[in-house]
């Protein structure tokens, strides 16, 4: 059943991405380029995806389990480090540069767009470089007498 509600939830998801325009890499660029000729439409979207996010977490933040009986584990840092902006910079220079984000870029993988394909390929090269350096920074530094 966790598996059927799984594949639901990412088809309405990946649906909505569409239809929303959001997997159109075409629009998202319109949507950032505030100095051309920009295209606000997807201003709408995102409002629209943080008032659902806002009531789901806050229904969620009272909920032990899932609908399905699977125990919620929501984030729980609350702070702003060096690592967290550097992150968002990072991903906003990517999708500003792609037009993809790692939700659209699957979806349009899917859907069989080969500039997704070299999006997605560059995503998991850069999540792999991510881990890499996540691993040497984790390792205990040798003491020196």
């Amino acid at each position: 059943m966790i598996v059927l509600a799984s594949l639901l939830a990412g088809l309405v998801f990946g649906l909505g991405l569409i239809v929303s325009g959001m997997a159109n890499p075409a629009k998202v660029l319109g949507f950032l380029d505030v100095t051309g000729h920009w295209d606000p439409s997807l201003a709408f979207v995102m409002g629209g995806a943080i008032a659902v996010g806002v009531v789901a977490f806050a229904v969620a933040g009272r909920r032990t389990t899932s609908l399905l009986g699977v125990e919620m584990r929501l984030p729980s840092a609350r702070h702003i480090d060096r690592r967290l902006v550097a992150g968002s910079v990072l991903f906003g220079i990517g999708w500003g540069i792609a037009g993809f984000c790692p939700g659209p870029g699957l979806v349009s993988l899917g859907m069989g767009e080969v500039k997704a394909l070299v999006f997605v390929a560059a995503m998991l090269v850069g999540m792999g470089v991510f881990e890499l350096f996540e691993r040497h920074r984790r390792q205990p530094t040798p003491r020196t007498a």
